[in-house]
């Protein structure tokens, strides 16, 4: 076996498998705010992965314990009692895709009832810009997100082409277009966290709404959204925006692959390399070689920041495998007043084996397996 197939396989055998659904060994995010386990976008992250690995491994413990962790949550009558749709946050969303795969795979019919309860209940009527994209959440009314692309948009793709609905695959390809259009510096090719339409955000430029900085994460987000739609309906707009960010992100790679909590300003003194961005964009760009978007420069670059990662940011001293330099959380205004400096980014705390690394980890890992 490879390294990196040592540290997946014993974090499937030592971490995943053994889980309690409620308690999650990967949800460090629900440890340290002490969260009471509900639907959440963290969670489904991970779900996805063991998804995508059960897709190259064809071992049935994955998929009865994508069933398991799923049916913990999700009714016989397709209701999920931990979520509440008038909260209307897309990250409540990012498990649609999950539904829609495992009714696929099992044909259980409770798992088409939550995905169409989350199309007609939320995705419907999920209120939306001036410009036609999602509001983030109630919570942030006129607000983007980078992060709201990944959680809400590959589930949009796969609901579309699943009941042959042209009117939803073009929203999703608009609201790319347009977030690239809001969102994206022209200057670094890099893609700002957040729009606020209001302009009236403590975080948003009084003129241009945008907040401050170029977070590595949301980013990522962005990029691996592209990358899963592109495969699903396989459109030039989704694609030409992948290859294009593709090719921007990466020249912001250190030499061994790895970016930085603040892609644009490595000479931070608190900037680190983050791992969880970076397996966010290895990821994108692995499978945008592997579906033909780009070509193999940018598929080595992906496949050397996540060789960098095995080898430099995963300590295998312990029985589990510890994966570090993720950054817990990272958001705009709220409770907490986040103002979207770089000096907030690099205060937010960083932690180890959240799944919010781990989750990309494995899914880079499947596309290296199904490049071979």
């Amino acid at each position: 076996m490879t390294r990196s197939e040592l540290i997946v396989n014993n974090y499937i055998e030592k971490m995943i498998l053994p889980s309690d659904p409620l308690a999650p060994q990967w949800n460090v995010e629900n440890s340290v705010c002490e969260k009471l386990p509900k639907w959440n976008y963290i969670d489904n992250c991970m779900i996805a992965a063991i998804l995508m690995l059960y897709d190259v491994s064809e071992d049935e413990r994955l998929l009865d314990y994508s069933v398991k962790f799923t049916d913990t949550y999700v009714g016989e009558d397709g209701s999920i009692p931990t979520m509440n749709y008038a909260d209307y946050n897309l990250d409540n969303l990012n498990g649609g895709k999950n539904l829609i795969r495992l009714w696929k795979l099992t044909g259980s019919e409770h798992y088409r009832l939550a995905f169409e309860k989350l199309w007609n209940e939320q995705v419907l009527r999920q209120p939306r810009l001036s410009c036609g994209s999602f509001w983030h959440k109630a919570i942030y009314p006129d607000q983007i997100w980078l992060d709201g692309t990944y959680m809400s948009l590959p589930f949009m793709a796969e609901y579309g082409k699943l009941h042959d609905l042209r009117g939803v695959t073009d929203d999703v390809e608009r609201q790319f277009y347009d977030i690239r259009k809001i969102t994206r510096d022209p200057q670094t090719g890099l893609y700002f966290h957040g729009y606020d339409d209001t302009k009236t955000m403590i975080w948003a430029d009084s003129i241009t709404g945008l907040s401050p900085e170029f977070w590595l994460r949301s980013n990522g987000w962005l990029c691996a959204a592209l990358a899963d739609v592109y495969e699903i309906l396989e459109d030039m707009t989704t694609g030409r925006i992948l290859s294009e960010m593709l090719g921007d992100m990466v020249k912001y790679c250190r030499d061994d692959g790895m970016l930085y909590q603040l892609p644009l300003k490595p000479e931070l003194e608190w900037n680190y390399p983050e791992t969880s961005g970076t397996l966010l964009v290895a990821y994108a760009a692995l499978k945008a070689a592997r579906l033909g978007v780009c070509g193999d420069d940018i598929r080595q670059i992906g496949l050397k920041a996540f060789n960098t990662v095995t080898e430099k940011f995963i300590n295998t001293d312990q029985d589990i495998p510890v994966l570090g330099n993720i950054c817990l959380v990272g958001g705009l205004g709220g409770e907490n007043e986040r103002d979207g400096s770089a000096e907030y980014y690099l205060s937010e705390k960083i932690t180890q084996n959240d799944a919010k690394g781990i989750a990309p980890y494995i899914m880079a890992f499947t596309e290296i397996k199904k490049m071979q």
